[in-house]
């Protein structure tokens, strides 16, 4: 049979109609004890068999424990904002593009179109345990029990172990999204399991730090409109005050303690863009479950002051209680203006001195507003960072969202999986403490007006280039399928730790130096070299400075 395999590196990305010819080849690299190392395998065929397709089995082996994934192509309306985009995308068109993640075992069928370039992507998972030494990972196609063609791929593992991730990594966790989609009452049993499902996918990708719905998250919501409702916290309205229950938020806390999640993320007590309104709270009243606040409370209303006092005071007490103290952090309202400045100071002066023993941080991309001091942790966006980073904040983080489409990073579709990947050693760099992005699992439009189906809408409705609603599609289990954009962010955190792990042995100017050798202008968020390879090349260099240290 006339198929043709070729092992591409993993941040390389197959359209249907390209030459499998002017794919770059990768046949090795190293890699270190406790990581998961990705490339993929191209596949076509040069002659039209009988439907026009053939049809193959998988047959696979390694000396370490891996699994294999076909790479699917989605719609795409939404590539990049017509006038905001620079020349480093891959395609500005609609179209298919290659992204879902689905998994396939041995001795599946597979197809090979005549004419159309498909792709395998493999996962090499290397136990902390595992020997040093050369594992090849050999791939075959099977016409039968004959084999039709094969790939070899050889991998090589140091003598060293990846540390622990050190950085803190959010991507906004929509517990509403998850029951929206799966048609599953909030907070039941099967929510529950299906949340799980997914925190383990998030923490398993780096994503130790979840946004925890004490009450549904005021984010991206019409004025006036409201999320289903996923707050966490029992409230009722007495005749004396106020009651909390704070069952499901310990239920909460266990679950997250046993998945591995590093930090918790509480969710904003103020709206978003400008802290105007109070979040939607439900309580008991009378019996009945109410909506107390919302969109018609100002902010700054006594009744919701003094309720949110009242919430905090406890919800702190129970923070303590469970000794999670030094894992929390909270926010007050998300990407407030200038013109935002002064009802923003108001409300937290209203609570702060509750929450005064945890970092209280925002995403701010406006120096002008934290030069007031209004916010002591700014998490500014990527292409606003300068000022902040001239400034040595200590602890500083960063993020991107649908706005950062020119010169810097992100994970648009249609963006090269180097450009998701690069970020790494730009975090490294400037030694980044956080990162956030607003959408590990975003199925709704806009303004959360409707749900999307998110394998056929990947630009939320026409609200922003594909790949950033999700980072996961939703699969008929209840577990999450993960994608290349995802796979190309988590190896950017691997490249992380094992740059934290070079500068550990041999010296931050020896990492730096094999970061930027043959630059002709240092590394910063916005320049970088824009060469698919130059991300694979760093990494074997630092992998060579670890190996010669040993």
């Amino acid at each position: 049979m006339p198929i043709i395999l070729k092992n591409i590196p993993s941040v390389e990305k197959c359209f249907w109609d390209e030459d499998i010819a002017k794919k770059p080849e990768c046949n090795a690299l190293t890699a270190l004890r406790g990581e998961e190392v990705h490339y993929m395998i191209a596949y076509t065929s040069t002659e039209p068999g009988h439907d026009p397709k053939f049809v193959c089995t998988l047959d696979s082996a390694c000396g370490l424990p891996y699994y294999i994934e076909t790479v699917e192509q989605v719609p795409v309306r939404v590539p990049c904002y017509r006038n905001r985009h620079d020349d480093d995308y891959l395609r500005t068109t609609p179209g298919l593009y290659p992204d879902l993640l689905l998994p396939i075992a041995d001795g599946a069928r597979i197809f090979v179109p005549y004419g159309e370039l498909k792709a395998l992507y493999v996962t090499v998972k290397i136990p902390e345990d595992a020997a040093a030494g050369e594992y090849p990972v050999v791939v075959r196609f099977l016409d039968g029990e004959n084999t039709v063609t094969e790939t070899v791929f050889h991998l090589t593992v140091l003598a060293a172990t990846l540390p622990k991730q050190t950085i803190q990594v959010t991507e906004w966790f929509h517990c509403d999204c998850l029951a929206t989609y799966y048609r599953v009452p909030v907070w039941s049993e099967e929510h529950w399991t299906i949340i799980e499902n997914y925190l383990k996918t998030a923490v398993e990708n780096g994503i130790g730090t979840i946004l925890t719905p004490v009450f549904t998250p005021p984010l991206d919501t019409a004025v006036g409109g409201e999320r289903p409702t996923v707050q966490l916290i029992d409230v009722e309205k007495t005749a004396d005050g106020w009651k909390f229950g704070f069952d499901r938020f310990v239920r909460w806390v266990e679950l997250c303690n046993r998945v591995g999640v590093a930090y918790f993320e509480i969710s904003h007590l103020f709206t978003q863009w400008g802290a105007g309104h109070a979040p939607k709270v439900i309580a008991r009243v009378d019996g009945v479950d109410t909506k107390v606040f919302g969109w018609e409370t100002d902010s700054l209303s006594d009744e919701y002051i003094t309720f949110l006092r009242a919430f905090l005071t406890e919800l702190v007490a129970k923070i303590r209680e469970l000794g999670i103290e030094a894992r929390c952090f909270f926010h007050v309202s998300d990407e407030p203006g200038f013109d935002h400045l002064e009802r923003y100071r108001a409300v937290k002066a209203a609570i702060a001195d509750i929450i005064a023993d945890f970092p209280i941080m925002d995403a701010l991309s406006n120096f002008d507003f934290y030069k007031t001091g209004a916010v002591a942790h700014p998490i500014p966006a990527s292409n606003h960072i300068e000022p902040f980073l001239e400034a040595k904040i200590p602890g500083l983080w960063t993020y991107y969202c649908c706005s950062q489409g020119v010169d810097v990073s992100n994970r648009f579709l249609a963006m090269p999986s180097s450009r998701t990947r690069v970020i790494g050693t730009q975090l490294w760099k400037y030694e980044i403490a956080g990162f956030l992005q607003w959408g590990y699992n975003f199925w709704y439009s806009q303004y959360s007006v409707e749900e999307v189906n998110p394998y056929l809408v990947t630009d939320g409705n026409y609200f922003v280039p594909a790949g950033d609603c999700y980072a996961v599609y939703p699969g008929e289990d209840g577990t999450p399928r993960t994608s290349l954009h995802m796979k190309a962010f988590t190896e950017a955190l691997t490249d992380l730790r094992a740059m934290q792990l070079a500068e550990s042995l041999v010296g931050r100017e020896a990492v730096l130096a094999a970061m930027e050798e043959g630059l002709t202008e240092p590394v910063t968020f916005a320049k970088y070299p824009r060469d698919p390879a130059y991300v694979t090349t760093v990494r074997e260099r630092v992998n060579a400075l670890i190996a010669a240290a040993l």
